[in-house]
Parts: structure tokens; C-alpha cells; sequence
């Protein structure tokens, strides 16, 4: 439905439109899944054309959105408090991971992983996050020519210089020339919660942090 009647205009990634990301959720003026609904229904005073679509047909559209144009796989996607109770408590994510503003710096910020990730991909990472690591997000091991080891994360690198953060948050720039080894890692440090949490805790967690879009 998305290839027949929105793909000429917002094209097949969903960014064809200044100031519109259909596919990372950024809208001009809708927030809600019935602002969606109601947009595409009655069109916009910008120019935007309306549609006469079954209901099964807007759900549909919608939910393609929501789901960040994910065709990879079908997952489920749980309670969204009940996923924000398993990810404060029992998952114990906010030990390593800051949302909003609150908790640690040790593993990536989760504030807008809503936008980022689709729920397949949010699913893979919970139940086997080696496999599903970004590569800005894998582990480093840095020795330097003075004998010293960082562990850390990465944050930012160009030809002369890299930019981590040490497993006790602290911030180091350090030149490539001071250097003498550099290590990405491709195991991740996130403990995997396929055997840890329940096949419906972890689907209450992917509710939850789809909630997650501050930016």
C-alpha cells in the first residue's frame, strides 16, 4: 500500500519531503497514530492529497510507519509500562544505559532509540546483542605507547585522533600518534536476555523503548 500510494511523493525511504522523515517518525505537525490516520484520510493544507482507504488499509499504513518501514521480520510488541518496569527493574538496563536525561553514560544514550531502531532490530538486540551491534557501539581496547590500557566505548574518530569513553565515564581525546594499539571488539558487553527475561518481557521492552523518541 505505502509503494502504490505514498512512495511517488515520499519516496521510498520516507524522506523525500523537506522537514518530513516518515520512517524515523518526524512529521511536520502529527504525533499520534490518529493524527497519521486523520492526514492521510483528509490530506494537508500543504498540499498533501487525501486518501480513501479501507480502515484495515490505514491501520495498515500506519503501522508501517510506526514500525520504521521494518520488512525484515514480524515481532511482537508487548505493554509499554509493564516493559518500563522490566527495563528499571529486573532487565536492570539503567545501569548502563541513560534515558532522558537520567542514568549512566557507560553504554549508548537510549533517549531517541525509538526513532532509530525498528522493532525487529530493537528485538534482535535484547535477545543476541553481539549480533545486532552498530559499529560506532562496539567495545575498543586501547594500549598506549606509554603501556596504558583503555577500555571503553567510541565515540568519534578521524585520521588523527579518537575520542572514547573509559568504563568509569570519563571523556578522553587521545592522538592516534600516542598510540600503539587499537582493538574494536566484536563481542558486546550487554548481557544477552534471551534466557534471562521471558519471549514476553522481552516484547513488553521493545514496546517501551519504541516510546523513546526524545531528541
Amino acid at each position: 500500500l505505502y509503494g502504490e500510494q505514498c512512495n511517488q511523493c515520499h519516496g521510498r525511504d520516507g524522506d523525500q519531503i523537506s522537514g518530513i522523515d516518515l520512517r524515523r517518525g518526524l512529521f511536520r505537525r502529527s504525533s499520534t497514530d490518529e493524527d497519521l490516520a486523520r492526514a492521510i484520510t483528509n490530506g494537508t493544507a500543504a498540499g498533501m492529497p487525501p486518501f480513501k482507504l479501507q480502515p484495515s488499509e490505514l491501520t495498515g499504513i500506519v503501522a508501517f510507519i510506526r514500525a520504521g518501514f521494518d520488512t525484515t521480520a514480524s515481532v511482537r510488541v508487548g505493554d509499554a509500562p509493564r516493559g518500563r518496569a522490566i527495563f528499571e527493574g529486573k532487565g536492570a538496563c539503567g545501569t548502563c544505559h541513560r534515558v532522558g536525561g537520567r542514568g549512566p553514560r557507560a553504554a549508548p544514550d537510549l533517549s531517541d532509540i525509538g526513532v532509530a531502531r525498528a522493532p525487529a532490530a530493537l528485538d534482535r538486540s535484547l535477545r543476541d546483542p553481539s549480533s545486532a551491534m552498530l559499529p560506532i557501539n562496539r567495545p575498543i581496547r586501547i594500549v598506549t605507547k606509554e603501556g596504558k590500557t583503555i577500555r571503553g566505548r567510541r565515540l568519534n574518530e578521524d585520521t588523527y585522533t579518537v575520542q572514547v569513553i573509559d568504563e568509569e565515564e570519563r571523556l578522553l581525546s587521545l592522538e592516534k600518534e600516542d598510540v600503539r594499539t587499537f582493538e574494536v571488539e566484536t563481542t558486546s558487553s550487554m548481557p544477552a536476555y534471551a534466557g534471562r527475561l521471558t519471549p514476553e518481557e522481552i516484547a513488553d521492552v521493545v514496546a517501551y523503548l519504541l516510546t523513546l523518541r526524545e531528541r
